[in-house]
């Protein structure tokens, strides 16, 4: 009698998926998907060897100010005072260890995704001339911030469209050390921050590099169809800017002055992972940071999904952003780039450990600061002890 059974249990159990499976897959192809994923075909990642062999340099980083700054993308410092701006919309002055608010753009309440778009979001911060505080945020537009008084003032705003399209997602910038072009991202006209997972799975081109001249007071498109432009950072001998292109694991650069001027070309392609913002280095190259890691050898689920759009439509039918975000493998990758972009070396922390989705690495006075879009708090690598 057990053949019996279990011969009923199996047709039984065949029926029970099929009676699931068949108005499910019917309800999943009813669901519309907020995303309209185009194929995107990279290049099998970089094998980490050489200067990318993995370690755990990043783990003997030391978390300051933990619980008191929350998401602290961007960091940039006035002699020894540090700046940075948060998710809850603040822009912060940290003096001898005081944390003190010197500015908000947006206003409260603050915390959900909802709240996210009124309550301002400070991404890129950068120092100019007269020690004068250069803000982008990606809902409001571009500030310059008075780091005394905390007195802010509107310089571009995303309610006015830039040659027909709008800003939708302000992201990094960069200044001349005259202070009299400021070069920016706008990662997309069509998602903003709060849905940047979105923009990296559908592989929106519509992000684009701008010029902000302080004196004539215009703003000049640079660059189109960038796939998620986000940090940006002038050459030492500001005759170029480069641009992180997330989506594609790339390095563009735009040049700005010389006879290339107005010229593009490819800087660094098929990085190890996505790469957030860049800034210099004391060594005269870039400080490139990433959140997550296309691993070779081994799983890169962004190299997996980025020629299967189907899937990526039915992923995004069933699941939210947060729930797909969990999904993603936490994994902390800082590398320094020679001025031609070789790789010089990197500090990994697996599984971010210790510093978890860093978005910046800012050298000052023989340390990395560690910004991050999400942890709260900021890290601090000595260079010495690397």
């Amino acid at each position: 009698g057990s053949t019996y059974s279990s011969k009923v249990f199996r047709v039984t159990f065949l029926t029970l998926a099929a009676s699931l499976t068949v108005p499910l897959l019917g309800v999943t192809l009813l669901l519309d998907s907020p995303i309209d994923p185009q194929p995107i075909s990279l290049k099998e990642p970089p094998l980490l060897t050489g200067a990318l062999e993995p370690n755990v340099k990043l783990r003997k980083a030391e978390r300051l100010w933990e619980n008191q700054v929350l998401g602290p993308e961007s960091i940039v410092n006035i002699g020894d005072v540090l700046f940075t701006g948060t998710a809850d919309g603040k822009i912060l002055r940290i003096e001898d260890g005081e944390i003190e608010t010197i500015a908000r753009i947006g206003h409260g309440p603050c915390g959900s995704r909802e709240d996210e778009p009124t309550c301002g979001r400070p991404l890129g911060i950068r120092v100019g001339p007269n020690n004068t505080l250069f803000v982008a945020d990606a809902y409001y537009g571009l500030y310059e911030v008075n780091p005394s008084t905390g007195e802010t003032k509107l310089l571009v705003s995303t309610k006015t469209p830039v040659e027909g399209q709008k800003l939708s997602f302000l992201n990094d910038l960069t200044v001349t050390q005259d202070g009299r072009k400021i070069y920016f991202t706008d990662s997309s006209s069509k998602w903003q921050r709060r849905d940047y997972l979105y923009l990296i799975m559908e592989g929106t081109d519509d992000g684009r590099l701008l010029e902000y001249d302080t004196v004539t007071k215009e703003v000049k498109v640079l660059m189109v169809g960038l796939r998620f432009p986000n940090g940006v950072q002038l050459s030492p001998a500001e005759d170029f800017v480069l641009v992180q292109e997330t989506t594609m694991a790339r390095i563009r650069r735009y040049y700005v002055s010389g006879l290339m001027k107005g010229g593009a070309d490819m800087f660094v392609e098929n990085l190890p992972g996505l790469p957030d913002n860049i800034r210099l280095s004391s060594s005269g190259g870039y400080w490139v940071a990433m959140a997550a890691l296309r691993p070779n050898p081994g799983f890169s689920m962004l190299d997996f999904l980025s020629e299967k759009p189907w899937l990526k439509r039915m992923i995004f039918k069933l699941l939210s952003q947060e729930t797909v975000t969990k999904f993603v493998p936490k994994y902390s990758l800082v590398v320094e780039l020679s001025e031609t972009g070789s790789y010089r070396r990197s500090f990994h922390d697996p599984n971010g450990v210790t510093a978890a989705y860093v978005s910046e690495a800012h050298e000052h006075n023989g340390y990395l600061y560690l910004g991050s879009f999400r942890s709260p708090f900021i890290c601090r690598l000595n260079l010495q002890h690397v």
